[in-house]
């Protein structure tokens, strides 16, 4: 499974194409760093697919060539939606969760854990039905 998502991770926060106003843009880092691929993903010559995080997960691709194949979101909404779906479907002994104080991925994969997010949940939800009540 990390593999796919490694892969996933190439297709689309290196070298996305997503549709925007009837036009594919380019939001990949590896796509927006390079102007003579960014020129070539955004002509004909290569194969472009609807983003399908399944397809991306097992499409081959290599790295010191432009890419043959690039994958187009209908939309970011529609990409993480489509990604919140495969991501649901794939199997692993842990959660994860965005902590947006630290800015990272916390692993809940131990029960002290788990109790102690729950905690961060009672504590955030107290104050905010404190600030409720004031209003």
């Amino acid at each position: 499974d990390i593999e796919k998502l490694a892969t996933i991770f190439w297709f689309t926060a290196e070298f996305g194409l997503c549709r925007e106003g009837g036009d594919v843009r380019a939001f990949g880092a590896g796509l927006l760093s390079s102007f003579g691929e960014l020129e070539y993903a955004l002509t004909e010559k290569p194969e472009k697919r609807t983003f399908d995080p399944s397809q991306a997960a097992v499409q081959k691709y290599p790295i010191t060539q432009y890419q043959p194949v690039y994958f187009v979101a209908d939309s970011f909404r529609d990409a993480t939606s489509k990604l919140r779906e495969f991501n649901s479907m794939m199997r692993r002994p842990f959660q994860v969760r965005y902590n947006p104080y630290t800015q990272s991925v916390e692993v809940l994969d131990t029960k002290d854990k788990v109790q102690h997010f729950a905690r961060t949940i009672r504590n955030e939800m107290q104050l905010l039905a404190s600030a409720l009540e004031q209003l």
